[in-house]
């Protein structure tokens, strides 16, 4: 194996383990039906830095950055979705508040 494809490797698995992180987050707003303890700030931030990634391994020409931050992006809108779909104060399938 080059240097090179070792490198790609190490960055392929470090991408799949830090993108894989959000799938139980993701998992568990779908099944509480909420997600009111996110903050819209952190994964607004997490999305713009994930895109200010992506275009970096663009620039790179860096296949594991484009590909491990390509599915972050895709996660994390889906979970600022979830967090607008199941938002409080209204009919959208958000639980009543614990007593």
């Amino acid at each position: 194996m080059t240097a090179g494809a070792t490198l790609d490797a190490l960055g392929l698995a470090a991408g799949t383990l830090t993108t894989l992180a959000f799938v139980p987050q993701i998992a568990r707003i779908l099944r509480m039906r909420h997600a009111d303890d996110l903050s819209w700030w952190a994964f607004g931030a997490l999305a713009v830095g994930s895109g200010l990634w992506f275009a970096y391994g663009v620039a790179l020409g860096s296949m594991p950055i484009v590909a491990a931050n390509a599915v972050t992006i895709a996660l994390l809108a889906g979970i600022l979705a979830l967090k607008w779909r199941y938002r409080s104060g209204g009919a959208h399938g958000a639980p009543a508040a614990p007593r």
